[in-house]
């Protein structure tokens, strides 16, 4: 469970900014090819392609990973699926034509797989009808067609979307929308940040900053309509009505760009907020202070609760001495040798007055009652914020 999550788009808006600076704030989940320069807490994909290609990596083994129809399948039956009634000689052109993709070196080891793409008889039917072709024309048109295989790595961390589904549906939205699903799901936050996430594009062109590369559109393609995005993020904020989503574009809404502007398709949506990273970084600074000092305070409190009630003499002025060092704002009245006939009932340890101490064997009751009154404390003054 995280408070704070910060979903992580691949627009071209984000591109400048330091993701690491957000690792002491919360979760961080990203989308597709994220891995290739970043590790984000949990990764999402939901295009086969992108998928093997993030497991064959190796990423899966150590890093949490949720992926589209990622149904792992035993051993056994890879022969009888994938294969079927294909000869020898045609298994052979598919290694020449590199039809079947695959991580062969955990084959050995693996116990399960994951199959995606074309049936390989049709291949084969490709195979056949081309060998009067040229090479060159024949792997153009099985170039059309593929297959993946993925050997799954033993007590690794890739999941099926499907397990935290309700009935088991795919919901089939887009990645971004379907990380924020996991994410909702996963940690409950009180606070989500979309980080490029620009759903549009600034010029005519394709606006991700994996264009032109494997499993990416080319970089002069045209952009690629937002609707069923927006139509998705707008279903994620509305169901989740106390989460606080904040839309984080470069320039917030300046309105000068289809990027940093407000979706009109979003208006109305209570819990959405837009701002931009300096608004974030302020939003996080003054979060991270308020809940570092409240731990401080506790841990003073208790210092001062065993000063005041387990110890005596030069031992409770060594404890006081630590608690005085610890303390920030807060008034403390310490019991030392030369007040020791003080009455406790108007003794004040921290901003507290005390239940007075009855009996010795009291104590432990008191101790109890005190953490738990300054856990009580740390805990709600973290939630109005």
């Amino acid at each position: 469970m995280s408070d704070n999550v910060f979903l992580i788009g691949n627009g071209e808006s984000r591109k400048d900014f330091d993701l690491e600076q957000l690792r002491q704030h919360g979760k961080i989940y990203g989308c597709n090819a994220l891995y290739r320069d970043f590790t984000p807490d949990v990764l999402c994909a939901v295009d086969h392609g992108i998928s093997h290609e993030i497991y064959q990596s190796g990423y899966a083994k150590d890093n949490e990973t949720w992926l589209r129809s990622w149904t792992k399948i035993p051993k056994d039956m890879f022969e009888s699926m994938v294969f079927g009634n294909v000869t020898d000689s045609e298994i052979n052109d598919f290694e020449k034509y590199d039809v079947l993709k695959q991580n062969k070196d955990q084959k050995k080891s693996a116990k399960e797989f994951v199959f995606h793409g074309s049936s390989l008889n049709g291949i084969v039917g490709v195979l056949r009808k081309g060998k009067d072709k040229e090479p060159e024309v024949v792997k153009k048109e099985i170039n059309q067609k593929f297959a993946r295989v993925s050997w799954i790595y033993e007590n690794d961390k890739s999941h099926c979307l499907t397990e935290i589904m309700p009935n088991n549906k795919d919901r089939g939205w887009a990645c971004g929308a379907t990380s924020g699903y996991v994410a909702c799901h996963n940690e409950n936050p009180k606070s989500v940040f979309l980080l490029g996430h620009d759903l549009n594009s600034t010029t005519h062109q394709l606006n991700n900053i994996y264009k032109g590369t494997d499993h990416y559109g080319l970089s002069e393609n045209s952009p690629i309509p937002s609707v069923n995005w927006i139509t998705q993020w707008a279903h994620l904020f509305t169901e989740n009505p106390l989460i606080k989503f904040y839309k984080v574009n470069k320039f917030g809404i300046s309105g000068d760009n289809e990027v940093d502007k407000r979706i009109d398709e979003w208006s109305g949506i209570e819990n959405l907020i837009y701002i931009d990273y300096p608004n974030m970084l302020d939003i996080l600074g003054k979060r991270w202070y308020i809940n570092d000092m409240c731990k401080r305070n506790m841990v003073r409190n208790i210092f001062f609760l065993l000063a005041e009630y387990c110890l005596r003499g030069q031992k409770a002025r060594a404890v006081r001495v630590m608690a005085e060092w610890l303390k920030t704002h807060c008034l403390a009245v310490s019991r030392d040798q030369s007040s020791s006939d003080m009455d406790s009932s108007r003794k004040l340890v921290g901003a507290f007055q005390l239940i007075p101490r009855r009996t010795h064997s009291n104590k432990g009751l008191y101790v109890w009652w005190f953490y738990i009154q300054n856990y009580w404390l740390v805990n709600n003054q973290v939630r109005t914020v």
